[in-house]
């Protein structure tokens, strides 16, 4: 896969996250409250919108992203190591096929 389609696909996950927490947020019951819906208009706190909502949908945007991040260097580091595995046994003389099960 090239790097445009995997920038764009982290894009898309970003703003799914984005979009999925604030539908989440909104839907809760505190929420629900505070932007009005509690009995007879009491404790309508609209400052809701401007404390929690950036929050909520910032944090929405960076979980794809932390996760994609952690997925992607430990399967770097897997990489890495068998590279050097392999550099290793080249090294030596040998190609990596021919290593015994006891060197795996």
């Amino acid at each position: 896969m090239g790097r445009r389609a995997v920038g764009c696909g982290g894009c898309v996950m970003s703003a799914a996250g984005a979009l999925t927490a604030v539908s989440l947020w909104l839907s809760s019951d505190r929420t629900r409250i505070h932007l009005g819906r509690g009995f007879e208009q009491q404790d309508m706190d609209l400052g809701v919108l401007f404390t929690e909502l950036p929050l909520v949908f910032l944090a929405g945007a960076a979980l794809p992203v932390l996760a994609h991040a952690a997925v992607s260097g430990l399967l770097h580091d897997r990489q890495d190591r068998r590279d050097a595995r392999n550099a290793r046994d080249r090294r030596r003389g040998r190609s990596p096929r021919d290593r015994s099960e006891g060197d795996r």
